[in-house]
């Protein structure tokens, strides 16, 4: 492993260890590809540790994302952050956004149909 890529690691398991019940179960790989500068890193979550490390909204990892986007971006880099839940294997992270935006965050229940307006006399 590079000291880029442990850089990464040790940042990640930093930022999100104080939201985790269990630690030890906060599973990471970090690839770092130097002919792209692109970084990858996977995060693996157990259970309800995985709503803790998102948060109200997804407010949580967004932060966490924000400072690892800031130090690939002083490194010259382009860094993506996947998290998987569980033994599912399913990725959460980057388009969990994007439902949360269409559906104001809560994920359990299906986008809200814009209000019929009646028309105006």
């Amino acid at each position: 492993m590079s000291q880029t890529s442990s850089n990464y690691s040790e940042l990640v398991r930093f930022l999100v260890q104080p939201f985790l019940d269990s630690p030890e179960s906060l599973r990471l790989d970090c690839e770092v590809s130097p002919r792209t500068s692109r970084v990858l890193i996977r995060l693996a979550i157990e259970g309800e540790d995985k709503g803790r490390v998102f948060g109200r909204g997804g407010r949580n990892i967004q932060a966490i994302r924000t400072v690892v986007q800031a130090l690939a971006q002083a490194a010259g880099q382009v860094v993506h952050l996947e998290v998987f839940g569980g033994m599912s294997g399913q990725p959460a992270g980057h388009d969990d956004r994007r439902e949360g935006s269409r559906n104001g965050g809560n994920d359990n229940r299906p986008p809200r149909s814009q209000p019929s307006r009646r028309p105006r006399r």
